[in-house]
């Protein structure tokens, strides 16, 4: 039985940094007439500073965080909008602050291999989640399980084809709302 027994109202993009997130969102967004929120803008200041430092958030940072994406997923539900909100989401305990039981919130796992998300940060400028960090982000990483029936989506590929088959299978239109067919 799969968790997810309505049409999204809400879809989480979640992946380490350099996974295409943003780019994916912002896509997804605008193809769906949908709301966007890039999560990195709800971190405190105090975060920000600590990862342009280079050191990686621990938990402690990162509830404040959580709670701000959370509230922004409850205040679209409950004012009848339908949004796409960023959240690298790394660990399951993350996804269920801000995902947890909300029926009408899914989960997309933007995934690909540290070769190809390291060479994106390599070419990436002016954000503030330097590269030597990627190594913290995999380490961290717990892709999601059966149980949380994400959209997984490899991003080896084009970002248009990407967005096609995630607002397919997030209105109910594709072959498989729980693996888009780019997954590799």
């Amino acid at each position: 039985m799969h968790k997810h027994q309505q049409t999204a109202r809400v879809a989480v993009i979640m992946g380490v940094s350099g996974s295409g997130k943003t780019t994916v969102g912002e896509a997804l967004a605008r193809r769906l007439g949908w709301l966007f929120q890039e999560g990195d803008a709800l971190h405190p200041p105090e975060n920000i500073a600590k990862m342009k430092a280079g050191h990686p958030l621990d938990d402690e940072d990162r509830i404040p965080w959580l709670a701000a994406v959370a509230a922004r997923i409850d205040t679209w539900r409950q004012q009848g909008e339908r949004g796409v909100v960023t959240c690298s989401a790394l660990r399951r305990h993350y996804r269920e602050i801000i995902i947890g039981n909300r029926r009408d919130v899914r989960l997309i796992y933007l995934a690909g291999s540290r070769e190809l998300i390291e060479g994106r940060l390599a070419s990436r400028r002016g954000h503030f989640m330097p590269a030597t960090l990627l190594d913290s982000q995999f380490a961290a990483l717990e892709p999601p399980s059966p149980e949380e029936d994400a959209i997984t989506v490899s991003v080896d590929a084009p970002v248009d084809d990407i967005v096609a088959q995630l607002a397919a299978a997030l209105t109910g239109t594709g072959h498989d709302p729980q693996r888009c067919a780019l997954t590799r």
